[in-house]
């Protein structure tokens, strides 16, 4: 293989970078120092990072290099260089939630997730930005803000702000985000890149820190499709020390990927996703509609589709995600409030407004939403959606509160627990991205795979990279 430059090792995707490594063509510590001097370079001006590890990482790296050449080799993730939100649990390296409540937190193990990716081969960067708790941001009470490669004046979307920052960045090959209302989906698409959340249940969350019980989902945020495949494959599974993991059996994503889309049915929900109450940017309607088309000149059946309760999908969200993280957080919000960052604590001490009949509607809500979708996806295989209603915003006009009072184009997907994906769709006028969401039954993570990546190919994207 010809000498590549250190920005061209950081532009390969895991696809890519995985056959050099196992056949020996390039090392996994080259690999990674690579990165690790491209961080260095550019990292003071994304701010992805709040705790870099590289002596652990090249450490990685040698001995991923020495069972690779012992012929060890593990799979599409031996050697390839991850790093993770700072929610996930990392032994005997701080894991705060962006916050000074945790601020010398250590865990005493990986959560469950890393310890998926270390079994595969993976070599861990380090912690990444994100906002507070998962959901104070973009401002924190602990690091700086993230900025979008795109475009540093402005926002990298929440709460996984750091992790689709470092991918849109070139600072990682892939990375870990967590999503309650949208938290992975978010950031993908503000920052050109692509976000899986699969089914509840699906990845485990055992050692990650919560927002929402009954609504977080752990998933990888990744250059391309077939990345999030592979990583994915790595982490999904039954876990016993989460008990709402999943003993549902994983399929091989990869093999999904490839062909047209023939014999699949997209159904649109117009009505909400496109309606006037989200306020949806024209250039975001425009881009996202073609890509929609685009499915269909693949081969797919395009159709609109009508769920009534979607109306009320945002505030069940809300009302079941702050009640829930008051719950976890009262102690806390208790003995130190002055330890929150404002957005967050208020947001928080607000679940305790909320009555148990109020949590109890939002349930009902969602009970009902659930068997529209399920209704629905039995005469659809896909259902195809706008993510975000602007391109990102700027981080002088970011308005956290106007953000809440805007209905979720993402919430949806997890209170039904429904895999989902953002995959980019192009670009607004002022070179900011923009993404399209896909979305399937329960467990049909294979059908969101093969149609995001076929889209993915024949569009390219994914081929665009910021300049830094």
């Amino acid at each position: 293989m010809a000498q590549m430059t250190r920005d061209e090792l950081c532009f390969m995707s895991i696809g890519e970078a995985s056959g050099l490594l196992r056949d020996r063509e390039l090392s996994p510590v080259e690999l990674t120092q690579a990165y690790l001097d491209r961080i260095e370079a550019l990292d003071d001006r994304v701010k992805s990072y709040v705790t870099l590890l590289p002596e652990a990482a090249l450490q990685q790296a040698r001995t991923a290099e020495d069972e690779i050449v012992r012929g060890e080799y593990r799979g599409p993730m031996h050697g390839v260089p991850v790093a993770y939100k700072d929610l996930y649990d990392t032994e005997g390296v701080r894991t705060t939630g962006q916050s000074k409540v945790l601020e010398h937190r250590v865990p005493a193990e990986d959560c469950t997730a890393i310890v998926k990716l270390r079994e595969a081969g993976a070599v861990t960067l380090g912690k990444l930005a994100m906002h507070e708790f998962a959901l104070g941001g973009p401002k924190t009470s602990l690091f700086d803000q993230a900025c979008n490669p795109w475009n540093l004046d402005h926002v990298t979307g929440g709460s996984s702000s750091g992790s689709g920052a470092a991918m849109a960045a070139g600072l990682a090959m892939g990375t870990l985000g967590s999503d309650t209302g949208g938290s992975i989906r978010g950031p993908a698409a503000l920052c050109g890149i692509v976000g899986m959340k699969p089914t509840y249940g699906r990845v485990s969350r055992y050692g990650v820190l919560p927002l929402s019980w009954s609504l977080d989902h752990c998933g990888p945020m990744t250059w391309t499709v077939e990345d999030a495949a592979l990583m994915l494959q790595a982490i999904a599974g039954h876990d016993p020390k989460d008990p709402t993991s999943s003993t549902e059996p994983v399929p091989d994503y990869a093999a999904a990927l490839g062909g047209d889309l023939r014999g699949l049915t997209v159904g649109v929900p117009r009505h909400y996703f496109f309606g006037d109450d989200v306020a949806l940017d024209p250039e975001v309607a425009d881009a996202v509609n073609k890509a929609i088309d685009t499915l269909g000149e693949l081969g797919a059946t395009v159709r609109d589709i009508e769920i009534p309760s979607l109306q009320y999908a945002s505030i069940a969200n809300n009302v079941i995600m702050i009640s829930e993280a008051h719950a976890y957080h009262r102690k806390n919000l208790l003995s130190q409030p002055e330890n929150y960052g404002d957005i967050v604590r208020t947001r928080f001490i607000l679940g305790a407004v909320y009555t148990a009949g109020d949590y109890v509607q939002a349930q009902r809500a969602r009970s009902r939403l659930r068997r529209e979708f399920a209704e629905a996806l039995g005469s659809v295989d896909l259902i195809a959606a706008t993510v975000m209603p602007k391109p990102a915003a700027s981080l002088a006009d970011f308005d956290p509160l106007g953000m809440m009072m805007t209905p979720s184009l993402m919430a949806p997907f997890n209170e039904t627990g429904l895999p989902s994906m953002s995959v980019p769709v192009g670009f607004s006028s002022d070179g900011l991205p923009i993404g399209m969401q896909l979305a399937a039954a329960p467990f049909r993570e294979d059908t969101v795979l093969k149609a995001g990546h076929a889209y993915q190919q024949q569009a390219r994207w994914h081929d665009q990279r910021p300049a830094l």
